[in-house]
């Protein structure tokens, strides 16, 4: 099973996974890609259902909470730390050495661009090395080398499934409608603003816009015609992965491939946990007779 990146949107995951195992489908191989491989490492773990109870309870306040804004140590915004140690505290950490699965998380090397594939040590730090967007997350250094978002590269880690001996691939990808989404959302709420709701983003940027002292709050404001900070990289990382989620599964696509419905998710919609697990059951339920299909055939 390959775990696409998506960031919020990596929710409908644990709805995949939940449907796939009522029918009697439980991969041996579990390869994710930023929040692809956060799902995936509770997973294999045997913590997903820890992990789904505990999204359920998330609202904007709790979110903002776990953002742990340093402006000081620079390569992001957000450090992560707070997160990973909720994790550690309430899920524990194991060595993926140790896993009865064959699981695997995608990161990128910052300064060559290579794709790097995390098989062993910490599975939290491995987690944390995938997710590490630019721009928002600071760069992980795992044995001295700097890792960033391995969505950059591989969003959708079918190959890396197929190089540690998957016989079938079931793919996720979660960034097949999302191009244009923030855009969408703009309009939208222009033309019906008594209804609009602050997004979480926006809250985001206004605790850094805190942080920095409001030396720069032009950059963090969104005019009536120019598009905000957040914005631009909210839709420029839409556009990259699936550029290169479409690049990549033209090469090597998989035996199924799922397409939750997700395009009313933004980049950190942590709090629509519902709606995202929902879209990912649906996924699955739509070619479930394909899926019942491709195992009866082995």
């Amino acid at each position: 099973m390959a775990l696409g990146s998506g960031s919020a949107r990596g929710w409908a995951h644990i709805g995949v996974i939940n449907a796939l195992n009522k029918i009697g489908i439980k991969p041996d191989i579990v390869c994710g890609t930023s929040i692809g491989a956060l799902v995936g490492g509770m997973y294999v773990t045997d913590h997903l259902d820890t992990l789904h109870q505990w999204i359920l309870t998330l609202d904007k306040r709790e979110i903002i909470k776990y953002l742990d804004i340093n402006l000081l140590t620079g390569g992001g915004f957000v450090e992560g730390k707070s997160i990973i140690n909720f994790f550690q505290d309430h899920m524990g950490d194991q060595e993926i050495e140790s896993l009865r699965k064959t699981f695997a998380s995608v990161a990128t090397e910052l300064d060559t661009g290579k794709e790097v594939w995390i098989q062993s040590g910490s599975i939290l730090e491995s987690i944390r090395a995938s997710m590490a967007i630019p721009g928002i997350f600071t760069p992980v250094n795992k044995d001295g080398i700097w890792l960033v978002d391995g969505g950059i590269v591989n969003p959708v880690p079918i190959s890396v499934c197929r190089a540690l001996g998957a016989d079938k691939v079931i793919a996720v990808n979660l960034n097949g409608d999302i191009v244009g989404k923030h855009t969408r959302s703009k309009q939208l709420q222009s033309l019906h603003p008594t209804i609009a709701e602050e997004t979480l983003i926006s809250r985001f940027a206004e605790k850094v816009k805190g942080h920095a002292n409001h030396y720069f709050p032009e950059l963090f404001e969104e005019g009536e015609t120019a598009p905000g900070l957040f914005e631009v990289m909210a839709s420029s990382i839409n556009i990259m992965q699936d550029r290169i989620t479409r690049s990549r599964m033209a090469g090597d696509p998989p035996d199924i491939l799922l397409s939750p419905k997700l395009a009313s998710i933004g980049l950190m919609d942590f709090d629509k946990a519902a709606e995202s697990i929902t879209a990912g059951e649906k996924a699955v339920h739509q070619v479930e007779h394909y899926l019942l299909d491709m195992i009866n055939d082995q």
